[in-house]
Protein backbone atom coordinates (compact mmCIF):
# COMPACT_ATOMS: atom_id res chain seq x y z
CA UNK A 1 0.00 0.00 0.00
CA UNK A 2 1.62 3.37 -0.91
CA UNK A 3 1.93 6.18 1.77
CA UNK A 4 -0.96 8.20 0.46
CA UNK A 5 -3.54 5.38 0.31
CA UNK A 6 -2.17 4.55 4.13
CA UNK A 7 -2.86 7.95 4.94
CA UNK A 8 -6.53 8.07 3.73
CA UNK A 9 -7.43 4.97 4.98
CA UNK A 10 -5.66 5.86 9.00
CA UNK A 11 -8.36 9.06 8.15
CA UNK A 12 -11.05 7.22 7.81
CA UNK A 13 -10.31 4.34 10.19
CA UNK A 14 -10.47 7.68 12.93
CA UNK A 15 -13.66 8.44 11.75
CA UNK A 16 -12.51 10.79 9.21
CA UNK A 17 -13.80 12.37 6.41
CA UNK A 18 -11.72 12.40 2.92
CA UNK A 19 -11.99 13.46 -0.56
CA UNK A 20 -10.70 11.05 -3.44
CA UNK A 21 -11.09 10.94 -6.97
CA UNK A 22 -13.77 9.03 -9.04
CA UNK A 23 -14.66 8.53 -12.42
CA UNK A 24 -15.78 12.15 -13.27
CA UNK A 25 -15.33 14.25 -9.87
CA UNK A 26 -13.79 14.02 -6.77
CA UNK A 27 -15.81 12.47 -4.08
CA UNK A 28 -16.66 12.92 0.21
CA UNK A 29 -16.22 9.74 1.71
CA UNK A 30 -15.87 8.13 5.14
CA UNK A 31 -16.75 4.99 7.08
CA UNK A 32 -20.93 4.03 6.37
CA UNK A 33 -20.92 2.72 9.69
CA UNK A 34 -19.60 5.64 11.24
CA UNK A 35 -22.87 7.77 11.64
CA UNK A 36 -20.96 10.57 13.11
CA UNK A 37 -19.19 10.61 10.48
CA UNK A 38 -21.47 10.61 7.73
CA UNK A 39 -23.37 13.34 9.78
CA UNK A 40 -20.15 15.31 9.41
CA UNK A 41 -20.41 14.81 5.78
CA UNK A 42 -23.87 16.05 5.69
CA UNK A 43 -22.77 19.01 7.42
CA UNK A 44 -19.41 20.03 5.15
CA UNK A 45 -21.70 19.58 2.12
CA UNK A 46 -24.80 21.38 3.67
CA UNK A 47 -27.03 18.38 2.04
CA UNK A 48 -29.86 17.69 3.96
CA UNK A 49 -29.22 13.68 5.54
CA UNK A 50 -32.98 13.11 4.20
CA UNK A 51 -31.38 12.58 0.41
CA UNK A 52 -29.11 9.89 1.23
CA UNK A 53 -25.83 8.68 -0.32
CA UNK A 54 -24.07 5.87 -2.52
CA UNK A 55 -21.53 3.69 -1.48
CA UNK A 56 -18.31 2.76 -3.81
CA UNK A 57 -16.63 -0.66 -3.77
CA UNK A 58 -14.06 -2.09 -5.21
CA UNK A 59 -16.06 -5.45 -5.18
CA UNK A 60 -18.58 -7.06 -5.04
CA UNK A 61 -18.44 -8.51 -1.87
CA UNK A 62 -17.98 -5.04 -0.17
CA UNK A 63 -21.52 -4.26 -1.45
CA UNK A 64 -23.33 -7.77 -1.50
CA UNK A 65 -24.30 -6.72 2.09
CA UNK A 66 -26.08 -4.00 1.50
CA UNK A 67 -28.30 -5.31 -1.06
CA UNK A 68 -31.73 -6.19 0.42
CA UNK A 69 -34.57 -8.68 -1.31
CA UNK A 70 -33.66 -8.42 -4.49
CA UNK A 71 -34.30 -10.96 -7.86
CA UNK A 72 -31.37 -12.43 -9.04
CA UNK A 73 -31.45 -10.76 -12.85
CA UNK A 74 -31.07 -7.62 -11.23
CA UNK A 75 -27.85 -8.39 -9.43
CA UNK A 76 -26.46 -9.92 -12.78
CA UNK A 77 -27.85 -6.82 -14.52
CA UNK A 78 -26.08 -4.47 -12.20
CA UNK A 79 -22.73 -6.86 -12.17
CA UNK A 80 -22.30 -6.97 -15.56
CA UNK A 81 -22.18 -3.30 -15.54
CA UNK A 82 -19.29 -3.32 -13.20
CA UNK A 83 -16.59 -2.43 -12.37
CA UNK A 84 -17.67 1.14 -14.22
CA UNK A 85 -19.36 4.14 -14.04
CA UNK A 86 -22.46 2.50 -12.76
CA UNK A 87 -24.71 3.32 -10.23
CA UNK A 88 -27.40 0.99 -9.32
CA UNK A 89 -30.57 1.48 -6.76
CA UNK A 90 -31.04 -1.94 -4.30
CA UNK A 91 -33.77 -2.77 -1.45
CA UNK A 92 -31.72 -1.96 1.43
CA UNK A 93 -30.54 -5.22 3.69
CA UNK A 94 -31.11 -4.83 7.28
CA UNK A 95 -27.92 -4.55 7.79
CA UNK A 96 -27.79 -1.17 5.83
CA UNK A 97 -27.73 1.30 8.41
CA UNK A 98 -30.37 4.28 7.86
CA UNK A 99 -28.14 7.08 8.27
CA UNK A 100 -26.97 6.26 4.82
CA UNK A 101 -30.36 6.29 2.86
CA UNK A 102 -32.42 8.95 4.48
CA UNK A 103 -36.18 8.87 2.92
CA UNK A 104 -35.21 5.89 0.16
CA UNK A 105 -36.05 2.88 0.41
CA UNK A 106 -32.67 1.66 -1.27
CA UNK A 107 -29.17 2.11 -1.40
CA UNK A 108 -27.02 3.01 -4.00
CA UNK A 109 -24.08 1.11 -4.73
CA UNK A 110 -21.15 1.15 -7.40
CA UNK A 111 -18.22 -0.78 -7.93
CA UNK A 112 -15.89 1.66 -9.51
CA UNK A 113 -13.24 1.07 -12.53
CA UNK A 114 -11.25 4.12 -11.25
CA UNK A 115 -7.92 2.48 -9.83
CA UNK A 116 -7.31 4.91 -7.06
CA UNK A 117 -10.74 4.93 -5.41
CA UNK A 118 -10.68 1.09 -6.02
CA UNK A 119 -7.26 0.63 -4.08
CA UNK A 120 -8.33 2.81 -1.99
CA UNK A 121 -11.64 0.62 -0.78
CA UNK A 122 -9.45 -2.78 -0.57
CA UNK A 123 -7.05 -1.19 1.69
CA UNK A 124 -9.98 -0.05 3.70
CA UNK A 125 -11.74 -3.20 3.90
CA UNK A 126 -14.71 -2.93 2.67
CA UNK A 127 -17.44 0.08 0.73
CA UNK A 128 -17.19 4.24 1.01
CA UNK A 129 -19.19 6.36 1.40
CA UNK A 130 -18.96 8.64 -1.56
CA UNK A 131 -20.50 11.79 -2.76
CA UNK A 132 -19.61 14.49 -4.92
CA UNK A 133 -16.98 17.24 -3.04
CA UNK A 134 -19.12 19.98 -3.05
CA UNK A 135 -21.56 21.72 -1.41
CA UNK A 136 -24.84 21.42 -1.50
CA UNK A 137 -26.21 23.03 -4.98
CA UNK A 138 -22.33 24.11 -6.33
CA UNK A 139 -20.03 22.74 -8.91
CA UNK A 140 -18.60 19.33 -8.01
CA UNK A 141 -14.19 19.49 -7.51
CA UNK A 142 -13.02 17.63 -10.15
CA UNK A 143 -8.88 18.38 -8.43
CA UNK A 144 -7.58 18.08 -5.09
CA UNK A 145 -6.67 21.87 -5.34
CA UNK A 146 -10.34 22.78 -5.94
CA UNK A 147 -11.26 19.95 -2.98
CA UNK A 148 -8.88 22.09 -1.03
CA UNK A 149 -10.55 25.98 -2.09
CA UNK A 150 -13.79 24.39 -1.62
CA UNK A 151 -13.50 22.97 1.98
CA UNK A 152 -10.55 24.93 3.17
CA UNK A 153 -8.89 22.01 5.91
CA UNK A 154 -12.34 20.72 7.16
CA UNK A 155 -11.21 17.42 5.54
CA UNK A 156 -9.87 14.89 7.23
CA UNK A 157 -7.64 13.88 4.24
CA UNK A 158 -7.53 14.78 0.15
CA UNK A 159 -6.35 11.83 -1.78
CA UNK A 160 -4.67 13.38 -5.11
CA UNK A 161 -4.74 11.88 -8.30
CA UNK A 162 -6.66 11.75 -11.64
CA UNK A 163 -10.37 11.55 -12.21
CA UNK A 164 -11.28 9.22 -14.52
CA UNK A 165 -12.35 11.27 -17.22
CA UNK A 166 -16.12 11.58 -17.48
CA UNK A 167 -17.83 14.62 -18.36
CA UNK A 168 -20.90 14.11 -15.50
CA UNK A 169 -21.25 11.94 -12.31
CA UNK A 170 -22.53 8.39 -13.07
CA UNK A 171 -25.82 7.44 -13.99
CA UNK A 172 -28.09 6.13 -11.38
CA UNK A 173 -30.97 3.24 -12.33
CA UNK A 174 -33.43 1.46 -10.27
CA UNK A 175 -31.80 -2.05 -10.05
CA UNK A 176 -35.30 -3.73 -9.82
CA UNK A 177 -37.66 -1.11 -12.54
CA UNK A 178 -34.32 -0.02 -14.68
CA UNK A 179 -36.10 3.43 -14.47
CA UNK A 180 -33.01 6.12 -14.80
CA UNK A 181 -32.64 7.89 -11.87
CA UNK A 182 -30.04 10.46 -12.81
CA UNK A 183 -28.47 10.53 -16.17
Amino acid sequence: MNAAIAEAVAALRAGGVIAYPTEAVYGLGCDPFAQGSVARLFALKQRPASQGVLLVAADFPQVEKFIGDAPADAIALARATWPGPHTWVFPRSAATPAWLTGDHPGIALRITAHPLAAQLCRAFGGALVSTSANRHGTVPARSATEVQAAFAGALAYILDGPTGGLERPTPIRDAISGEVLRT
